[in-house]
């Protein structure tokens, strides 16, 4: 005597095999298999995508090796700045211990770091700094109020 409980699982594991065989049939019938080698390729075209057409040979580019870059842009020497410029603090986080100046004359965004400064400042304060250049860019220091 068979329950209701074991009538149901008997047709779902029924379902799922009637299921599974369906799917291997239609991978078989939809398979790469028997279509010639030309029609299962994919190139890459001169801009990199991939591409049902072979790449045109004449439109190939040559790349210079030492072109390539890796890592951070290498920085390229700026002429000599002014020793002291003039700014406004536009953001400065205590708690975290850093935040920007604005440069009076480029209006250039300049990263201050806490350990940088002469002095406490806030945000809209007038100062006085130099600039340091590092791998990520300008830094400021010896940060002064100004006025």
């Amino acid at each position: 005597m068979e329950t209701f409980n074991k009538k149901e699982k008997e047709k779902l594991r029924q379902k799922k095999k009637k299921d599974k065989q369906e799917k291997k049939e239609d991978r078989k019938a939809n398979a790469l298999k028997g279509q010639p080698l030309n029609q299962m390729l994919a190139y890459v075209d001169e801009n990199g995508n991939l591409s049902s057409t072979p790449p045109d040979p004449r439109r190939k580019r040559s790349v210079n090796e030492e072109d390539i870059q890796i890592g951070v842009a290498k920085q390229e020497n700026v002429a000599a700045q002014p020793v002291t410029r003039q700014g406004v603090v536009t953001f400065f986080n205590a708690s975290k211990g850093y935040g920007f100046i604005r440069d009076q004359q480029t209006q250039e965004s300049i990263f201050v770091h806490i350990n940088a400064l002469v002095e406490p400042i806030n945000e809209q304060d007038k100062v006085s700094f130099s600039v340091t250049s590092t791998p990520k860019g300008p830094n400021a220091i010896d940060v002064k109020k100004t006025g």
